[in-house]
């Protein structure tokens, strides 16, 4: 199925939310390549550009065909890619999503992913939203990354348990907590 909608690009006060091009290969990289940032990733830190490259077009033909939508975190006075956010997959029966982000480490503790997840949790629950009704919306986070955590909280997200060794990757089974989202549970705007 082909995307029938053009990008939906989003701004907060002091975010703008759009698709990611070839040109944010760089900083893309920079982000990925960082351990910090992918401690709690199910991914390994990015050894070359080309991975990074392959992450943007995977992002964008997942939108084309409607089946996810990841879009570039920037910073409104300067353009500057800080991350990105959006929904992995979308359950269109079960009207559910799951959501993910990562933010460049510079960028840490300034409010900013609560602010962009606002906004885009939003935008899913909305009319405007190219994947159909919504009702929940769903995050998993390793244990122990309590930043992630917080932020899920703040935005609403309850705790819904522990699903034992539900991952596996750099080599080990990973325990993730599982939060949910309903609609009516969404209080939009969150005020940082």
């Amino acid at each position: 199925m082909e995307a029938k909608l053009p990008f939906p690009n989003l701004d907060t006060s002091r975010l703008t939310l759009n698709m990611l091009t070839n040109d944010d290969n760089d900083t893309l990289f920079l982000i990925f390549s960082d351990q910090e940032v992918v401690k709690f990733y199910n991914i390994e830190a990015f050894k070359s550009k080309q991975q990074s490259l392959d992450l943007i077009n995977f992002f964008n033909q997942r939108f084309d065909k409607l089946e996810g939508i990841r879009w570039a975190i920037r910073l409104k006075e300067t353009d500057e890619l800080i991350g990105t956010c959006g929904f992995n997959s979308f359950n269109s029966k079960m009207r559910n999503t799951v959501i993910g982000y990562e933010f460049a480490s510079a960028h840490w503790d300034k409010g900013y992913a609560t602010e962009a997840l606002n906004a885009i949790i939003a935008f899913a629950y909305s009319a405007h939203s190219p994947f159909g009704e919504l009702y929940r919306i769903q995050a998993d986070t390793m244990l122990g990354n309590v930043a992630s955590e917080t932020v899920l909280k703040k935005l609403g997200f309850r705790e819904e348990g522990i699903r034992r060794a539900s991952g596996f990757w750099k080599n080990d089974y990973h325990d993730l907590k599982c939060f949910g989202l309903l609609k009516p549970e969404f209080k939009h705007p969150i005020i940082s």
